[in-house]
């Protein structure tokens, strides 16, 4: 009995500690950024790079569903919910409405679902699947206290477990609830290794941590390379090459040629810091990464937008679009804005953003093509300032990304009558 009490003193200590790290995430603000990634003779070209989450607070763990969707943890309503997002169409959409929160969601082999710890508030902690039509749920793994997972084949997964205080590798039949223990004192990493029979993991049996295989069919277990100092996230390229960070910058490591980890490239200029979870998709040709933005907010005045003054052009809604920006005066700044489909122009807007209580507000008018308004007279859109950074300036529901002296991004979020919410890219040259 004295054996059963302590175990259960451990399994509650290491809830309430996991809870208790999962809270500390939360209020820290990092996002789930997406970079186009070009391999070409062992060269690495990061590019284009979109904050996907572009949330306050925790959002988190990225996978890929396939080359042009991404699921990840979200923060909405104080819990994390399963978010997924579109590549081509930049449409979040949320998955889920349990009362819990969701973390890690992978996509399910050969089912139109997802797998997601759930974390309910009486400190419950479940592996569910979710249906990425409906988002009904129910439990894949009972037994287990999985804190990570991944997926092997159908119904064959490998996960990180509660075990004695520690994490510890499991391989769990699915459709038999058959658990088998691999070994102890693992981190929170695990993936397949494309094209082979076995999944990584990160070894914590030394105070040198060891990316380590485990063949899932003679379960032998082998030596890869040491992580870099402290590091445990780390992905798979789909020519078999490793990706680790550190800080801001990005290292490969391939088994088969490299002997030590190779610095490719720093994102130091995309103020990336703090690099954790990273995620590639299936052709190799997008990265998803989980960081922090080591840009000083700016203080909310005109002299620090400016950048966005100039006659903007590019293409949305299936037309052209036209943006005119002026410079500040008299505390505010004036756009006009058309859209024209068919060499006709569809509608037309006035937007101002203007100092108020100390703040910045951006507010605007549609207009008909015959300059009937939407609006009725005392009526607005408003958009008010959550952040600015030198390259970015973020309303609630619009945001506008310096990218060069002459480009410019501008995200709108476009609420659906189904509730979800699509956000339109804008790509602007002057």
């Amino acid at each position: 009995m004295a054996f059963f009490n302590h175990y259960i003193m451990k399994k509650i200590l290491f809830i309430l500690t996991f809870c208790t790290v999962l809270f500390n995430h939360a209020q820290s603000d990092i996002d789930v950024y997406l970079f186009d990634l070009e391999i070409s003779n062992d060269e690495y070209k990061l590019s284009n790079i979109v904050n996907v989450s572009n949330n306050e607070g925790y959002d988190n763990q990225p996978s890929f569903i396939d080359n042009n969707t991404i699921v990840y943890a979200g923060t909405r309503n104080n819990q994390t919910d399963i978010v997924k997002y579109s590549i081509d169409t930049s449409k979040k959409t949320w998955i889920n409405t349990t009362e819990g929160s969701e973390y890690s969601p992978l996509k399910i082999p050969n089912e139109n679902a997802v797998s997601s710890i759930r974390l309910e508030e009486n400190g419950d902690q479940k592996l569910y699947s979710y249906n990425l039509e409906t988002g009904e749920s129910e439990i894949l793994v009972d037994k287990l206290i999985i804190g990570y997972h991944t997926w092997f084949i159908p119904n064959i997964l490998i996960s990180s477990v509660l075990d004695y205080g520690n994490l510890s590798l499991f391989v769990t039949n699915v459709n038999e609830q058959q658990n088998h223990k691999i070994e102890s004192h693992i981190g929170r990493s695990l993936h397949k290794i494309p094209n082979s029979e076995e999944i990584s993991f990160i070894s914590k049996m030394n105070d040198l941590w060891e990316i380590r295989s485990f063949n899932v069919s003679t379960s032998k277990v082998k030596f890869i390379v040491p992580t870099l100092e402290n590091i445990e996230d780390m992905c798979w390229t789909p020519d078999g090459t490793i990706l680790m960070a550190q800080n801001n910058i990005l290292y490969k490591f391939n088994p088969k040629k490299d002997n030590k980890w190779i610095e490719i490239a720093s994102l130091k200029e995309f103020g990336i810091v703090n690099i954790t979870r990273l995620a590639v998709n299936n052709d190799g040709s997008k990265l998803a990464l989980v960081a922090e933005n080591e840009y000083q907010k700016l203080e909310p005045k005109l002299e620090n937008i400016s950048w966005i003054t100039g006659n903007w052009k590019g293409e949305a809604f299936g037309g052209i679009t036209e943006e005119n920006w002026s410079e500040p005066s008299g505390g505010s700044m004036m756009a006009t804005f058309k859209l024209i489909n068919d060499g006709k122009v569809t509608f037309y807007e006035i937007e101002i953003i203007r100092e108020i209580d100390n703040t910045l507000i951006l507010q605007l008018k549609h207009f008909g093509n015959d300059l009937k308004g939407w609006e009725t007279k005392d009526e607005t859109v408003d958009f008010p300032l959550k952040e600015i950074t030198p390259n970015k300036v973020v309303f609630e529901g619009m945001s506008f990304e310096k990218i060069s002296k002459n480009e410019m991004n501008v995200y709108v979020d476009i609420h659906q009558k189904d509730g979800t919410i699509e956000t339109v890219k804008f790509k602007y040259t002057k």
